[in-house]
């Protein structure tokens, strides 16, 4: 499982020239899962993520003191397959690494109802749709985490 991170101060999905969802100061966050991505996986990355300092404090002279829990921040949640893409052979890339779409669709809302558990705002795409994402990203900061790097 991966979690590409983007520190935002704004972000909207939209489906069809519709917004879905939208947040501002957060995080919009593009989720992968794998073929042998499990709940264990999911727990691993939400409380990475929960821990993680990745926000300035209140005078804004150290940039990674507080937490996303710390400054009652948003998760935009994206499903990203592609993150799981491998470009090894030929010139189009393989997904063949990537969760088939009904057990994706399982540990999308199982992260997504987590985050939720944890008192986190989350806003969601639509999973399978085609999607257009707009972010402002603040710094740029873009963190990728990885479950497979736990061990």
């Amino acid at each position: 499982m991966k979690f590409l991170i983007q520190k935002v101060s704004s972000a909207q999905v939209y489906v069809d020239q519709k917004i879905i969802g939208k947040i501002n100061n957060g995080l919009c966050i593009f989720v992968g899962y794998s073929l042998t991505d499990t709940s264990d996986d999911i727990e691993y990355l939400v409380d990475k993520l929960l821990k993680m300092r990745i926000f300035p404090d209140e005078s804004k002279k150290k940039y990674f003191e507080k937490s996303i829990q710390e400054i009652d921040g948003k998760i935009l949640l994206i499903s990203q397959f592609t993150l799981y893409a491998d470009n090894k052979k030929g010139r189009r890339p393989s997904f063949s690494l990537a969760a088939k779409a009904d057990n994706a669709k399982k540990l999308y809302q199982s992260t997504v109802n987590l985050l939720k558990s944890k008192n986190i705002s989350v806003e969601t795409g639509r999973f399978q749709a085609m999607m257009e994402v707009k972010i402002v990203n603040v710094g740029p900061t873009t963190i990728l985490i990885d479950s497979e790097k736990k061990n």
